[in-house]
């Protein structure tokens, strides 16, 4: 990335992209995604527009030790701060930061997501060819197995589908957070509604893009990796008021959403996981789950067992009333109160 300023004191360029990332208690992600802004392999000029909209986690602690780092290097970091005891909402976190910075293009990143690091560089070969576009990309969901039939429609799109699909339930034909586009154009269109939460400041904005004769690309080429939010956010909840003073657990369900949780827990809460239990007689003899994709050597197991072999407490991963009542049934032979030995997690 290129150094701002130049010998003999005239004037620094333009900056070229600003990242707009709001931020709003993101600790457990802000990391990761910080990260793979510092590795962009952009060789232009950019910078990091951050607005934290009344984070009461570490976010913003993350934020001034990833300032240093991008300073250093050259990459101005600019940070907004909503300092009331409530957050304002996306739509204005997101206007705030467009505000605050100066790049003649915008690319849009939530705190949750990471970028791939040819994700600004490729998207910006693009903008500049398309002034009056937004210019998406297609995404990798973690996790995988989420929302499947969503993430093949945003990447298989064809070019006369994004503005042809645009009437569907699943809104706009290129996701918020792959948005790149001019600030010109941004301001031409005007700015995201901030009526806070419930409101889908995106679609809105999308839908007057197209009114006003906006068009829509999509780099074929996967430039982020795209988190669900809700499940994090869920899972994160979990972690802080039941988890945190449980020393151990059992997780009950060895399919795919048990298996899912466990993958989504902080390492320290991995660890707490002491079998995952199931009436599935293939799941018990099998024995345990392998967790492939972490990096310990050797790799976790964790033991598969029948739930009246299993100890309590319990986080319940199946979903009521979908059993015809054998669910329900086993549940209420152990004589366990919720609330203190299980909580359902369905």
């Amino acid at each position: 990335m290129a150094e701002p300023g130049s010998a003999g004191g005239s004037p620094e360029p333009p900056v070229q992209v600003s990242i707009i990332l709001p931020v709003h208690n993101s600790e457990c992600w802000l990391d990761e995604c910080l990260k793979s802004v510092w590795e962009q392999d952009f060789k232009g000029t950019m910078e990091l527009s951050i607005f934290n909209d009344a984070s009461k986690d570490g976010s913003p602690e993350i934020i001034e030790k990833w300032k240093i780092r991008f300073e250093e290097v050259g990459v101005s970091v600019i940070i907004g701060t909503n300092n009331s005891s409530q957050p304002r909402g996306v739509g204005f976190a997101k206007n705030q930061a467009v505000i605050q910075s100066s790049g003649t293009y915008l690319c849009f990143l939530d705190s949750d997501d990471v970028m791939m690091p040819q994700r600004v560089r490729l998207q910006h070969q693009v903008a500049i060819q398309h002034p009056n576009s937004i210019i998406g990309c297609q995404v990798r969901r973690e996790p995988l197995d989420s929302t499947e039939r969503y993430t093949r429609w945003i990447n298989n799109l064809s070019q006369e589908q994004l503005l042809t699909q645009v009437f569907t339930s699943h809104g706009p034909t290129v996701i918020m957070p792959t948005w790149f586009c001019s600030r010109e154009w941004f301001f031409h269109v005007g700015r995201f509604d901030e009526g806070g939460k419930g409101v889908p400041e995106d679609l809105l904005f999308f839908y007057d893009h197209l009114q006003k004769g906006g068009g829509v690309l999509r780099v074929n080429h996967c430039l982020l990796l795209y988190r669900e939010t809700i499940w994090n956010h869920r899972v994160r909840f979990l972690e802080d008021r039941v988890l945190s003073s449980w020393t151990s657990f059992t997780i009950w369900n060895a399919g795919k959403q048990g298996k899912k949780l466990y993958r989504s827990l902080s390492p320290a809460n991995q660890k707490k996981v002491t079998a995952f239990c199931d009436v599935d007689e293939k799941k018990i003899t099998k024995g345990f789950y392998t967790y492939e994709e972490s990096e310990e050597r050797p790799k976790p197991k964790i033991p598969v067992c029948h739930f009246r072999d299993a100890t309590p407490p319990f986080v319940i991963c199946v979903k009521l009333d979908m059993t015809g009542g054998a669910f329900e049934t086993n549940l209420a032979t152990l004589s366990l109160k919720e609330g203190k030995d299980y909580y359902h997690f369905n």
